[in-house]
């Protein structure tokens, strides 16, 4: 059985539970498959007629996951006796930043299944000009033994090396798994689940409507892809047996922050009424891109407009974003009211209104 805003954020868009075409029955192993993105891979690959077998801690969400599934439990620091001796068709490695956790599951899993899917991120290309396309060079890793970093260093280096790091994994996985490996490379993902709020913020912030601080320029680009339709799109690559490189983000159009808000907006049938505040004074306010503005990346837009190309040539749809608004504000408003009233991304209701009065008063000077 699912908890309460489990179930909510899996049921949602229940057409997606059904085959759109016969496919052969696989065989998929799943790292990971029970914090954001894996839920929904396992849930689809089963609506598909898959075979699904999950491998982690066991501590995230437990009970979960449907009864079909098969749960395996150990650690990828060195607990991984439960891969031993098995065989699947495919691999789906979600939760991995170190190229340890990469060689040391291949080591067991090479000979034993057949093809590996490394989901990545477009963190690799580090600060990432307009239309980065997936032959752009990879972030160089600084440090002194790679196979030696623990998750602890990389968030005590304010995450310097997460790019890199994902970078050698993902060479990891094609050097254990040549010509049989598919990288996926997502940008930001959202939707109901998502632990971080980096988007969620604005459904809620819209949702409470009056006066809302909007950043930068309408038309400065956004780019972002809900975790169902990464998930979904992930299970149809490995069905089509697809190798190679894929940038996944969306949505499928260059979209604005001005777009993106107002699309919001409709979709919650809010009276919110933006006020837009210029990247320039904004800096001055010391309100950052992503984190105080999420979404939104400032003067590194180079991050939202990203070539996806590739992965829309290979069938990588996206729902309307009215449908990801709705469902993320129905599922955060199912969470506990103490991790509501704590978002984890964006400004405080104090801290908007200081920018916005502070904001108004400049605009009064000048004018």
């Amino acid at each position: 059985m699912l908890s309460g805003a489990g179930a909510l954020a899996l049921a949602t868009r229940s057409t997606s539970l059904f085959a759109e075409k016969t496919v052969k029955p696989l065989r998929i192993l799943i790292l990971g498959g029970t914090g954001f993105t894996g839920p929904y891979q396992v849930r689809y690959a089963l609506s598909r007629g898959h075979k699904v077998t999950t491998f982690n801690r066991g501590k995230t969400h437990p009970g979960e996951l449907p009864a079909e599934v098969e749960q395996l439990v150990g650690d990828r620091n060195g607990k991984l006796d439960a891969l031993k001796n098995r065989q699947w068709d495919v691999v789906i490695d979600n939760p991995t930043t170190l190229p340890a956790w990469v060689r040391d599951a291949a080591q067991i899993l090479k000979g034993n299944v057949d093809r590996y899917v490394f989901i990545s991120t477009i963190s690799v290309y580090g600060e990432i000009r307009t239309g980065v396309d997936e032959t752009a060079a990879t972030e160089k890793y600084q440090g002194a033994d790679p196979y030696k970093e623990t998750i602890e260093a990389m968030k005590a280096s304010g995450f310097k090396t997460y790019g890199p790091l994902k970078a050698l994994s993902e060479r990891e996985a094609e050097k254990w798994f040549p010509g049989k490996a598919l990288i996926i490379r997502p940008g930001l993902i959202v939707g109901p689940r998502d632990e971080t709020d980096r988007f969620t913020y604005w459904p809620m912030r819209i949702d409470r409507a009056g006066e809302v601080l909007a950043p930068g320029n309408p038309n400065d680009p956004v780019q972002f892809v809900d975790a169902r339709d990464l998930a979904e799109w992930t299970i149809r690559m490995v069905e089509n047996r697809e190798t190679g490189i894929y940038n996944a983000t969306g949505p499928a159009k260059p979209l604005g922050v001005g777009g993106m808000l107002d699309g919001i907006k409709e979709a919650e049938k809010s009276n919110a009424k933006f006020t837009w505040v210029s990247e320039d004074f904004l800096t001055q306010q010391k309100v950052e891109a992503w984190s105080d503005m999420p979404v939104w990346a400032g003067k590194e837009s180079g991050i939202a407009r990203t070539n996806i190309g590739r992965a829309l040539s290979k069938g990588l749809t996206f729902r309307p974003l009215a449908e990801t608004a709705r469902d993320t504000l129905a599922w955060f408003k199912s969470l506990p009211q103490d991790r509501q009233s704590k978002l984890r991304a964006g400004l405080t209701p104090e801290r908007e209104a200081e920018v916005l009065s502070n904001w108004k008063k400049q605009k009064a000077v000048s004018s």
